[in-house]
């Protein structure tokens, strides 16, 4: 399956293994991927670092920066995969404006995805803020351009049954 021009954006919380089913999304499909935390300001960075919850108002920059990326990316690779929580509505009415922009949701238990936080080494959020993601999640209605993935599988399961979603998708 070729992108052709299209923006591939895995979200859900912090947590839920967007940048690892992103990477092997891409590699799957011989794509460009992107992680959308190196694209944050170190202040951002900061703050999360410090356990401080992002506020929409320090979201945006970083929103508008992804989107940016995005569009470049999608041109100059003729598609892209990119690793963003795109936890709310109107970030992904920001993100939509880079192209066209499809979803892979990564669903799961705030539980499980505790669990695996406790387990990673090296990422500068912490698990304290992992309330703060659920809540501002904002669930994404099932849309022409989303698929849902449960993230119970190990990584190449998720990522090829994304894959797999998404194939129907465009087919449809």
């Amino acid at each position: 399956m070729e992108l052709n021009g299209r923006i591939l954006i895995v979200m859900g919380v912090s947590g839920c293994g967007k940048s690892t089913i992103a990477q092997e999304i891409a590699r799957l499909l011989g794509t460009h991927f992107k992680d959308g935390d190196e694209l944050h300001p170190e202040s951002n960075i900061a703050a999360m670092e410090r356990g401080q919850p992002l506020t929409d108002e320090d979201r945006l920059p970083w929103l508008a920066a992804v989107r940016d990326y995005a569009c470049t990316a999608a041109h100059t690779h003729n598609g892209c995969v990119i690793a963003c929580s795109a936890l709310k509505k109107v970030y992904r009415d920001i993100l939509d404006q880079a192209g066209e922009v499809h979803y892979v949701y990564l669903e799961g238990s705030q539980e499980l995805i505790a669990s695996r936080m406790r387990k990673r080494k090296g990422h500068f959020m912490p698990e304290s803020l992992l309330d703060s993601q659920f809540a501002a999640l904002e669930v994404p209605n099932r849309t022409s351009n989303l698929v849902t993935v449960s993230i119970e599988p190990v990584p190449d399961v998720i990522a090829a049954n994304a894959v797999s979603a998404l194939q129907k998708l465009f087919a449809s």
